[in-house]
């Protein structure tokens, strides 16, 4: 699960956290950052008093001051709230700063069991022959299925991204799926417990 990342930026080894003298002991972190200053900088951008902060968030006076002091942690609920009264917003970003998007879930794709699938498989709807490990075998395919072997999911995800970009191109070069025995693409990897 990817924690939830307030942007902080370095330049030339400077670092921000260091300078302010933040410490471990400063109750929530963000990035490095206590919870405590962040409530008190976006409350400081909007302009707002602790009760106007309280009254466009719908809390107690109280209830931001004790946040703002580090005596009470909010809620992920209640940091939103004081967030988007501010007018500012939590959102996640990835190590090279990018916005993690939701993954998109499909209300009817489930197991047998009523189930999700994982969410690091790539579900493949409708399978045609070929594309489910049980085929050799006669049995019935089923509605949805996926791969496990890592490093072939790996290959056709950057197999479709690369289709993607050279979409319309002329030159277009013909990558290889990685050296697997026949049906290895629907073994788990080596030394995984799945």
């Amino acid at each position: 699960m990817a924690a939830a990342t307030v942007h902080r930026v370095r330049r030339s080894g400077f670092d921000c956290a260091s300078v302010m003298g933040v410490s471990e002991d400063d109750g929530v972190q963000i990035s490095g950052y206590p919870l405590t200053g962040i409530i008190r900088q976006v409350r400081r951008r909007a302009d707002f008093s602790q009760r106007e902060l309280a009254k466009f968030a719908h809390l107690s006076p109280a209830a931001v001051g004790a946040i703002e002091s580090g005596r009470l942690t909010p809620s992920l609920p209640t940091l939103q709230r004081l967030l988007n009264a501010a007018n500012c917003q939590l959102v996640v970003v990835d190590a090279d700063g990018r916005l993690v998007v939701p993954l998109m879930v499909w209300r009817d794709t489930t197991d047998g069991a009523g189930r999700r699938y994982p969410a690091h498989l790539d579900t493949i709807l409708d399978p045609e022959f070929g594309e489910w490990w049980a085929d050799g075998f006669g049995l019935a395919r089923p509605p949805e299925t996926f791969r496990r072997n890592r490093k072939y999911r790996d290959w056709q995800r950057a197999r479709s991204r690369r289709e993607v970009r050279n979409h319309g191109s002329t030159y277009v070069r013909s990558y290889r799926p990685p050296r697997m025995d026949p049906g290895d693409e629907w073994k788990p990897d080596p030394g995984s417990s799945a």
